[in-house]
């Protein structure tokens, strides 16, 4: 077999609010003209960086980002941070408007996700899912089903697959690991209601990384890398041998894409050392 018969099929990506000058974010065609010159064959984005609500940003712009993306040879994964704005979303709320109004603006994400391209939506917020005063998990849960329910014919109307993030304990109290979020998946039972695996979150967990990612491989779709404090791959005590090698056995042929949360040392510094990095294993 030739060698390039071998080549291993992951994309590597990074998140666009990696590129930020204390509170501005820098244009998404500078960011997309500096990645595609690193190496990084996509984007993800963070839709707060672009405007407060997705559903402010016109026809004409969102054609724009798609065809910015072709110029620079980069795909769009999708996006990440769904509900970080516009304020008072929550899947969690007991208040039966705001989860409608939470589930009609992920609606809107997913339109305008496969409007600018992407197909990937990753199910984060934190805070905006968090259990309430008075609730229970399995409250919370039923309440989360609900909004996620809602809107999975306009994902499969579009192409586009939402993936739950399980997240760290001290960022939220709802869905913290794997299990948890695959219970849910499982539940819903719906092909465009998938797995998303976070390295940061998962070193939260109590067991190895390659074994979360193996035992739930048959419903992963999106995974991010970073390390367990904050700052890109390469740049903390995670081995990332072990989980490309794992990525690499269960044949996942996704992205994994560069989220940190810490850019004191410089997003050109994090940008480069973590593709320079992710490459020796890939």
């Amino acid at each position: 077999m030739k060698r390039k018969d071998l080549e291993f099929k992951i994309k590597l990506g990074i998140c666009n609010e990696t590129f930020r000058e204390e509170d501005k974010f820098w244009p998404l065609r500078k960011v997309m003209e500096y990645i595609s010159r690193v190496g990084y064959q996509a984007i993800e984005i963070a839709p707060f960086t672009l405007a407060c609500s997705v559903e402010d940003i016109s026809p004409a712009k969102r054609e724009e980002i798609r065809l910015l993306s072709q110029d620079y040879g980069l795909e769009i994964i999708g996006l990440h941070w769904l509900l970080a704005s516009p304020s008072g979303l929550s899947i969690s709320s007991v208040d039966k408007k705001v989860r409608d109004r939470t589930a009609s603006y992920l609606r809107s994400l997913i339109v305008f996700c496969s409007d600018i391209g992407g197909k990937v939506l990753v199910f984060g917020s934190p805070k905006q899912r968090s259990i309430e005063r008075n609730s229970s998990y399995e409250e919370t849960r039923k309440r989360a089903r609900e909004v996620f329910m809602s809107s999975l014919n306009k994902a499969e109307e579009r192409g586009v697959i939402i993936c739950l993030e399980p997240l760290a304990r001290r960022e939220t109290d709802f869905i913290n690991t794997a299990e948890q979020a695959v219970s849910l998946v499982e539940e819903l039972n719906h092909p465009n209601f998938k797995l998303h695996l976070d390295v940061k979150a998962m070193s939260d967990e109590e067991r190895g990384i390659p074994e979360i990612i193996k035992e739930n491989k048959k419903y992963l779709f999106h995974f991010h890398v970073n390390d367990a404090n904050g700052l890109g791959p390469g740049f903390g005590r995670i081995d990332f041998e072990p989980i490309i090698k794992v990525l690499k056995e269960i044949k996942y042929s996704g992205f994994i894409s560069v989220e940190v949360f810490d850019i004191s040392p410089g997003q050109k510094r994090i940008a480069e050392e973590s593709f320079a990095y992710l490459k020796k294993f890939l």
